[in-house]
């Protein structure tokens, strides 16, 4: 196995130098927020918020840390990334295989240091303040593609031996091409034949050719060690085709604003995940959301396996199932499923016999009792990686204050309310009171 195998599934036929530029950076903390990373150019979000999430989730789990989460020591930091690139790895190996790791050749290694300017490069015109103010400069992309693929090693380990590994490679995994050697690590780890059998379409590169924008295969791969195209529950057979989303619970969620739209449906295992962090979805960038209330997040309900079971066997979104599938729902929600009892439930679900049963008819009979665990009020906090997306220039947290309302609140979609939009997609009720003067940006 070579990383040339991996470079068509992710660049397609040709690679842009100036995408490849892009993509040229390592993983760098904010110097005013020690646990945020920051994102020079657009397009290597599709790593950089997956991986944002994972070092909030160890943060979140680590007691001694979550007292002084904003004022952690680099050395840290430092930890928590490891931890957290480990954890991505891991969840993409395969059963019973090596780990992978991907690295240049010592004789071509990058020479210059995170922190260095590049030389007399002009401050960027849409920056609020030199970035050299606020974060260190991206150092230059100093090979092309070619000699770049040229130059690249694998390394197999085994679990065990993964995050001390890591450790010891973590200024290089932090220098120039740190989030490209992360991301074929990936790759490798996962194998290419899995990789084609996950991808709903291998003609399509999982990095976009024009614009270097991570598909949803790559988001999903990163996320949860799969590189499926959905992300709905499960798999869905539509068309005649079996189309797989997410297969269980994930540990970080994922919402997205392209649901609101009707172009996306979210299933529940990723608005629903192990830790309260999601990667948030604008139709160009990702961001993360999380908060330190863990009521947010529990395990899945017997109503809400309901409400998912029920949306597998209704793969339009329609809110309803034909009669004939009532069995099926029944007995893979291990439910009474007898013929007769089934015949009662249909006639009383569909007493017009026009052929379908809602879901709010379904839900009513068989789970009354739906209780809400969300919290009245709850902290949030947000985290957007480009410098310029941020207030005042600064990649820092911004903070805000969310209040779930008695009555249903309807998504309205304007361009000045997109965050909250988004949100409503896992809180239809949700409101939220920003510290800074305004909304963050999901862009």
């Amino acid at each position: 196995m070579s990383v040339e195998d991996f470079k068509t599934l992710l660049w397609g036929d040709s690679l842009k130098e100036d995408v490849f530029r892009r993509w040229s950076q390592g993983f760098v903390f904010s110097e005013l927020e020690p646990t945020a990373l920051v994102q020079w150019e657009g397009g290597p979000c599709a790593v950089l918020a997956p991986v944002q999430a994972f070092i909030l989730k160890s943060l979140l789990q680590k007691i001694t840390l979550r007292e002084q989460w904003r004022t952690v020591d680099p050395s840290q930091s430092n930890l928590l990334l490891a931890s957290a690139l480990s954890e991505v790895l891991l969840q993409a190996a395969i059963e019973g295989h090596s780990v992978k790791l991907v690295h240049l050749e010592e004789a071509s290694q990058v020479s210059s240091t995170v922190g260095e300017p590049p030389a007399e490069e002009a401050p960027q015109e849409d920056q609020a303040m030199p970035e050299s103010e606020v974060t260190p400069a991206k150092p230059d992309c100093e090979v092309c593609s070619s000699d770049f693929h040229e130059r690249l090693q694998i390394t197999s380990l085994s679990r065990e031996n993964l995050l001390a590994e890591i450790e010891s490679r973590i200024d290089k995994l932090k220098s120039t091409y740190g989030v490209l050697l992360f991301l074929y690590s990936v790759l490798c780890t996962r194998g290419s034949e899995v990789l084609k059998e996950e991808l709903s379409d291998t003609c399509e590169p999982m990095i976009d050719a024009s614009h270097g924008y991570g598909s949803q295969s790559l988001i999903n791969l990163l996320l949860t060690g799969r590189a499926v195209g959905y992300v709905w529950d499960s798999v869905r057979n539509v068309g005649g085709l079996d189309l797989k989303g997410i297969d269980k619970q994930s540990e970080v969620g994922f919402l997205t604003l392209l649901e609101h739209m009707r172009l996306v449906e979210v299933g529940s295992f990723y608005k629903s995940p192990i830790n309260p962090v999601w990667v948030l979805g604008s139709d160009t960038h990702l961001t993360v959301l999380f908060s330190m209330e863990c009521k947010l997040v529990s395990p899945e309900t017997a109503s809400e396996a309901g409400r998912r079971v029920f949306k597998h066997f209704d793969p339009e979104g329609n809110n309803f199932i034909p009669t004939k599938s009532l069995t099926d729902v029944l007995n893979a929600l291990n439910l009474v499923s007898e013929p007769e009892y089934v015949e009662i439930i249909r006639k009383k679900l569909d007493s017009e016999n026009l052929g379908i049963i809602l879901l709010n008819a379904f839900m009513d009979e068989f789970f009354p009792n739906e209780n809400s665990s969300t919290p009245d009020t709850f902290p949030l906090y947000h985290y957007n990686g480009l410098p310029r997306s941020c207030p005042n220039g600064k990649v820092e947290y911004v903070e805000g204050q969310a209040v779930t309302l008695e009555s249903l609140v309807g998504p309205s979609m304007s361009d000045s309310n997109t965050m909250l939009t988004c949100l409503q997609t896992k809180w239809p009720s949700l409101e939220v009171q920003w510290t800074a003067c305004a909304t963050p940006s999901l862009n």
